[in-house]
């Protein structure tokens, strides 16, 4: 592990403690238009070349049997767990949920707003060092909440037994996944996009992964929607000197368990509550061997709004405010992917439980993109019907409008709804 210490930095010179992601553009084009061109054939070639296990393409689609066999697989403790998660994730995205809007104009023409779910999604569940069924409750559950007729599943499988892991698994039948597929890596992005002869197109991709999976992510959007490219997992926290420094540690640590490249950072104006974090982070990260090497930023700030003010144009993935001066300048806060206010709103609470999701903006991002939620696989459509009467009074404005754009066919198509 190591520290860096800064005093009153800007946003930009804390982001650059951390390396920005590798540049896999140029693979991941090879490897899309591979998929887009060859379909089952090219995501063999793709196993063989990236994944040990070598899935062949008539074992692509995991049977639904053993989907729902893997629950008996789970332990219940788990599974009950697994449930209540799904159901804190659904109370909460359905309280998201709009009803669109039906407009009577002045002029007589009706404007309805319909808000419409997409038709089909498919989410991307990691499975690096773990599994990952927590991704599964956040992308499926929250779909399904969307109106989402059609929820595909692509996770890598495990070298050992060429299998999607059964918690995985347990996961997607709890929450009703139409098809698992078993394939990783950007190549199952492409397939997702663009369909193969074993998997049909979506419309929408969700969900984490790596560089390959978040650069296929962007250069398909368009093709299909994205909730959006993220990078490493980001965490600051900003504490005031009444703040537990054993707590803090341990958030910081437990993000840190995401990788060697998660951002994580205190800010404080408090220098003996810096000092108290940097040591409690030394001592229990060296008896902590999930723990990678990680970066620790501390930061010392001017006071508890300067820090605070940081933070925010940090834009962090995960923000928490920690002890009563912080915690009081929560609505100063409009950048964070997730925010959490006071000592018991750990970070990890947003990860699995407390029903907010984990698939949130990165790198910044969260300036101006959000979490995902129903609205990611939902769209609005305006149904405009006019009577006879209002069609004669908007023709002659709007012809006015297109005679002068240089389109005087529109203007005629308007106007001959006055004859």
């Amino acid at each position: 592990m190591r520290i860096e210490r800064l005093s009153d930095p800007t946003a930009a010179e804390v982001r650059a403690l951390w390396p920005p992601a590798p540049n896999v553009e140029a693979d991941v084009h090879a490897i899309v238009d591979q998929v887009r061109a060859g379909g089952d054939t090219a995501l063999r070639e793709l196993a063989e070349r990236f994944d040990p296990a070598g899935v062949a393409p008539d074992r692509l689609a995991v049977p639904a049997q053993e989907i729902e066999g893997a629950l008996g697989w789970a332990e219940p403790e788990i599974l009950d767990s697994m449930r209540a998660a799904i159901a804190n994730v659904r109370m909460v995205a359905e309280a998201q949920i709009g009803h669109g809007a039906f407009v009577e104009v002045a002029d007589g023409q009706f404007v309805d707003i319909a808000e419409l779910p997409v038709k089909r999604v498919g989410a991307y569940v990691p499975a690096g060092r773990a599994p990952y069924p927590s991704t599964v409750i956040m992308c499926a559950v929250t779909a399904r909440v969307a109106g989402v007729a059609e929820v595909a599943v692509c996770a890598p499988p495990s070298v050992a037994d060429a299998r999607v892991h059964p918690l995985i698994l347990a996961a997607c039948a709890l929450c009703r996944v139409n098809e698992v597929y078993r394939v990783g890596g950007a190549q199952a992005v492409a397939a997702m996009a663009y369909g193969t002869e074993s998997i049909k197109p979506v419309d929408v991709i969700v969900g984490p992964g790596s560089p390959y999976v978040q650069e296929a992510k962007r250069q398909v959007s368009g093709v299909v929607g994205i909730d959006s490219t993220a990078g490493p997992s980001e965490l600051v926290v900003v504490a005031s000197d009444d703040a537990d420094a054993q707590l803090i540690a341990l958030d910081l640590l437990a993000q840190a368990e995401h990788g060697p490249d998660s951002a994580v950072a205190i800010i404080s104006p408090d220098p003996l509550l810096l000092d108290m974090v940097a040591e409690a982070v030394n001592r229990l990260g060296a008896e902590r061997p999930s723990v990678t090497d990680a970066l620790f930023a501390v930061v010392q700030a001017r006071d508890a709004a300067a820090a605070v003010a940081l933070a925010d144009a940090i834009a962090p993935e995960h923000l928490e405010l920690i002890g009563d001066e912080a915690e009081d300048l929560s609505d100063r806060v409009m950048s964070a992917g997730c925010l959490f206010i006071g000592e018991m709103g750990a970070t990890a609470f947003g990860d699995y439980v407390a029903g907010s999701n984990h698939v949130l903006p990165t790198g910044g991002a969260a300036r101006f993109a959000s979490a995902l939620s129903p609205l990611t696989f939902r769209r609005r459509m305006a149904r405009v019907s006019l009577t006879d009467e209002a069609a004669a009074r908007l023709a002659p404005r709007g012809a006015a409008i297109a005679q002068a754009e240089g389109f005087p066919v529109h203007g005629e198509s308007m106007e001959r709804r006055r004859l």
